[in-house]
């Protein structure tokens, strides 16, 4: 397909970090005969997909997309599953945890399936993680690591760990403690009593029989083929075999991981391959600043941030600064929406090299199916709040007034924001409103707010409204007009602050407008 040379061209010099990203990994092709760029991103099984895995699948296929823009090669996203790794614990959100018990240490692809769907508790989690990123029209291809170790796709790869054996020990022994580097070896052999994966000490390897030798519970002699999934290997070797296995050329991987990485580069060097080209981000935390994790449960869901907003607002969030760690609550869900908003309001008025630098142009990959809104989620929250009402339909024509015309693509959007708006009222803002009863003196500023809205007639605008309101203001001597919007927001919404007032009341009605006032303040 030809690529758009304005944009390749733009491109080279641009801040976005997926485009800086992409311009790295060009470099790193440029060096060998690949036709193609494998990016990968793993997946641990353990517990249910959630939010930190869609942000990382979500910010490499912002840089598969910025190659596609200034690549001919074929891009590829990986998307692999460790789900040959043995389950080292229950997880705490699962039902049927005691039927999990006595299948620790058994590769997931042979524990049960707690919710009793799947054949086994890795298809479970796989088939998870597969629906949400196909829910998001994410384009990669799925690798089972139990699929790929039983097939024999990794059969040369383990041949050559084997062959490297010594090696790979001296350079992971140093990282041990010392009882750990009596045992330790690359190779986990999956037991053919118990079906667990035996992380044991190895007595002899066997590069002419592929073979490993340990010593089983009941103290027995076993030698075993590392091929064929009857070994697997201990995953900061698995990650670097994998690397050269799949030629992976980029990935993206959680700060706490540098130290791991840095490992598995040397396994891979030692093997004989090239690392990939690599970035780490920070991790997401929960509203008490600890990192959220798969297996507690804790943080924001992805089914907790669609239900109060677009799913275009959450790549949105991915993309906000990757390495600076953020903390993933309810709260942040409006402001992070109405920054999103002003991005696409932006978007068509801008030129090529404004475009590309607009987070906009990385979750839309270039395009508006969006439009230009003309409102925002807190000002739809305000009109939530203020008429009562759960009735999509009315807020929308409440818009529709302000706004004029809405395009087609725009209308989606809009009801989905307008729907999630609602939710979010309803779950997490009306329990926590506290209405501010004015003093005596501040209730003669509000009759005089009535009686100039009384005045105004229906065809002022938004801005020319705010004016007078700001007018207001000035007349009963607020020192600093913030403390006068930050009143009436209080009284009127029973919060500190809001979007523009002017805005409100050319949306909400003058008349509703005065008798909402009516209503709180007297």
């Amino acid at each position: 397909m030809p690529k758009n040379q304005e944009i390749i061209k733009l491109s080279s010099q641009a801040k976005s970090w997926p485009f800086v990203e992409a311009q790295r990994i060009l470099k790193r092709i440029e060096k060998n005969s690949k036709e193609e760029i494998n990016l990968q991103t793993g997946y641990g099984p353990s517990g249910l997909p959630h939010i930190g895995t869609f942000g990382e699948v979500a910010r490499t296929t912002m840089i598969l997309n910025a190659l596609e823009q200034i690549s001919e090669k074929e891009v590829n996203l990986i998307a692999f599953s460790d789900d040959l790794d043995g389950l080292r614990k229950v997880p705490d959100n699962v039902p049927n945890q005691e039927k999990l018990l006595e299948y620790l240490n058994q590769p997931l692809t042979s524990v049960p399936d707690p919710f009793n769907k799947y054949g086994s508790f890795g298809e479970h989690n796989n088939s998870m993680l597969k629906t949400f990123l196909d829910d998001f029209g994410f384009k990669y291809n799925f690798k089972s690591a139990t699929a790929l170790y039983q097939n024999g796709f990794f059969n040369e790869q383990l041949k050559n760990v084997l062959s490297n054996y010594e090696e790979i020990k001296n350079i992971i022994l140093p990282t041990l403690g010392e009882e750990r580097r009596k045992t330790y070896s690359p190779f986990l052999p999956v037991c053919k009593k118990t079906n667990k994966v035996l992380e044991v000490e190895i007595l002899r390897i066997s590069s002419e029989n592929n073979s490993v030798t340990y010593i089983d519970d009941s103290g027995e002699e076993v030698e075993v083929s590392v091929l064929d999934g009857n070994c697997k290997l201990q995953w900061k070797v698995d990650w670097a075999m994998r690397w050269i296995a799949l030629g992976i050329d980029y990935e993206m991987y959680g700060k706490d991981l540098i130290p791991t990485f840095q490992l598995s580069a040397k396994i891979c060097r030692a093997l004989g391959g090239n690392p990939p080209e690599n970035f780490f981000y920070e991790l997401f935390l929960d509203q008490n600043g600890e990192k959220i994790s798969k297996s507690k449960g804790n943080g924001l869901s992805i089914e907790e941030w669609l239900t109060y907003a677009p799913q275009e607002t959450l790549s949105y969030f991915m993309y906000q600064n990757p390495r600076r760690a953020k903390k993933l609550f309810l709260e942040v869900i409006p402001k992070s929406t109405d920054e999103f908003i002003s991005h696409v309001n932006k978007f068509d008025d801008q030129s090529l090299d404004q475009k590309i630098e607009n987070p906009f142009w990385h979750i839309s990959n270039g395009s508006n199916s969006i439009g230009k809104l003309g409102i925002s989620y807190n000002l739809i929250l305000n009109l939530v709040s203020a008429s009562g009402s759960n009735d999509p339909k009315l807020i929308l024509d409440f818009i529709k007034k302000y706004v004029g015309n809405i395009e087609e693509v725009s209308l989606e959007f809009l009801l989905k924001l307008i729907d999630g708006v609602i939710n979010y009222y309803n779950d997490v803002t009306k329990s926590s409103i506290s209405y501010k009863k004015p003093s005596q003196e501040e209730v003669l500023i509000f009759e005089d707010l009535i009686k100039r809205l009384s005045a105004m007639p229906n065809t002022l605008t938004a801005e020319e409204i705010q004016t007078e309101i700001y007018q207001i203001g000035k007349d009963h001597n607020f020192t600093n007009l913030r403390d006068w919007f930050s009143l009436i927001y209080q009284v009127l919404f029973g919060k500190s602050e809001g979007p523009r007032f002017g805005s409100f009341v050319a949306i909400y009605g003058i008349d509703r407008t005065i008798q909402l006032i009516k209503d709180k303040v007297f």
